[in-house]
């Protein structure tokens, strides 16, 4: 096992891996930027190293200095959290050529699951099922590029190959406006990412988002720990999240979760990942692979048991897994909510200095959090400030608990999105469970529509 590791990352997840190193009795060193100089989890590490000032590039996208950092302190292994490098193929491939373990996939396996193009391919030969789309990238030719769309059937949507994050997409509902929708978003792809290639995918009218939990260690061992739902969102980006997904039966788990485990032994995974699915209709189709840790990943701890960050150490020691497939049991529901400094309706980003502070508490629940009064947000960096986590036994006690940590958790100083988060928590179509990908962005717009 490793005695040091270096965090190369910020936050609560610097928080969240620092804890599980602590209680594996691993040594952390946690590198940060200016503006982050005055964090807790930078107090509490064994080592810390200033990289950089605050703007990420010249910090926690400084590579030089992240290597630089973990050569002065003599750490042997390297954890990128989830963000900023953690999927950086180029990263990780730096990283071992260093002499230091990169706590996550192969740097090949990372590539090849980056691109989305490659990705869906292989999926396709491990037999995951994804949404009918081109045979990888769209050719130059409009003609063909207008045949693929008809045989595919409008509406479609535009993707780029290296895109992430909800950017680089484009839906398209008619034959007049296609081309020019995949000139544009070539055009953005090339600018945002570095890579203009486009692909062309169904557009699913009402999805739902249903990601499954992997773990894999490089002896050709994988399980899958069960699914979550994360279809409440905006622009892209999740809000709640929940496991299991309400109205999965066990069947279609077992199914869509060992096609996920199988994909992994045959591209040779290594760690943690995450299979994502648009899901309509009872069937899934395959999105993309996240290959690092999930911000959602405590609800998948909360009702399976499995510490999945010490387990990606584990695996990254050379250990082989610990669990086998018939040891993981689903037991209750658990829901979570990001707690972001944004003013709840305008979605206006809220730094500054946090006055006062009270964190929920009571039976089931959760905080993975860095906060605390007196902190001060920086303005330069995402603006999740922390997660707030509720289990039950059922998924009503989970959303009973979580109402009432909602209602008790006080952040003052800033604007944080709790109130949003403690209207949804009573809208009758979240309650029931399952809405779609589409659902919040309709409810907000509705809203908006009402108070003009």
């Amino acid at each position: 096992m490793f005695e040091k590791i270096l965090i190369a990352n910020r936050g609560e997840i610097a928080l969240r891996i620092q804890r599980a190193c602590r209680e594996m009795g691993i040594k952390t060193v946690v590198v940060h930027s200016e503006a982050d100089r005055e964090a807790k989890y930078v107090k509490l590490a064994d080592e810390s190293v200033c990289i950089g000032p605050a703007p990420s590039a010249k910090s926690y996208l400084n590579v030089p200095a992240l290597i630089a950092a973990a050569e002065v302190t003599d750490a042997q292994a390297i954890h990128p959290g989830y963000g900023f490098l953690s999927e950086n193929a180029d990263f990780a491939e730096r990283v071992e050529q260093s002499g230091f373990v990169f706590i996550g996939p192969r740097p090949d396996t990372i590539r090849l699951m980056g691109d989305k193009v490659s990705a869906k391919n292989a999926m396709i030969e491990a037999g995951v099922p994804c949404v009918p789309g081109s045979d990888g990238a769209l050719p130059d030719d409009p003609v063909e590029i207008t045949k693929i769309a008809k045989k595919i059937g409008f509406p479609v949507i535009i993707k780029a190959a290296g895109g992430g994050g909800g950017r680089g997409m484009r839906v398209v509902h008619t034959e007049g406006a296609l081309i020019s929708s995949v000139q544009m978003t070539r055009t953005e792809a090339g600018a945002a990412f570095g890579n203009p290639t486009v692909y062309m995918e169904k557009f699913l009218e009402h999805p739902r988002h249903i990601e499954i939990q992997v773990l894999a260690d490089e002896y050709g061992n994988a399980i899958y720990l069960g699914e979550r739902d994360c279809s409440m969102q905006r622009r892209h980006q999740k809000v709640i999240e929940e496991a299991p997904a309400p109205g999965i039966t066990d069947k279609q788990r077992q199914k869509i979760g060992e096609a996920c485990a199988e994909a992994c032994r045959r591209i040779g995974y290594r760690g943690a990942g995450t299979f994502e699915f648009l899901f309509e209709n009872g069937e899934f189709y395959f999105i993309e692979m996240n290959t690092r840790v999930q911000v959602e990943h405590p609800v998948t701890e909360m009702i399976t048991g499995v510490d999945i960050v010490q387990e990606q150490i584990r695996i990254a020691a050379g250990e082989k897994l610990r669990y086998k497939q018939k040891d993981i049991v689903i037991s209750g529901h658990a829901m979570e909510c990001r707690i972001n400094a944004e003013d709840p309706f305008t979605f206006v980003p809220s730094p500054g200095k946090i006055e006062s502070y009270h964190p929920a508490g009571g039976p089931g629940i959760r905080i993975d959090s860095h906060i605390y009064q007196g902190y001060v947000v920086p303005p330069h960096y995402d603006s999740m400030v922390g997660k707030l986590i509720a289990y039950g036994d059922t998924r009503e006690q989970a959303i009973a608990r979580m109402r009432v940590a909602l209602s008790e958790m006080a952040i003052s100083g800033i604007k944080t999105n709790i109130p949003l988060h403690q209207e949804l928590f009573m809208d009758a179509a979240f309650q029931r469970g399952g809405t779609s990908i589409h659902y919040l962005e309709n409810r907000l717009s509705q809203q908006k529509k009402g108070s003009a």
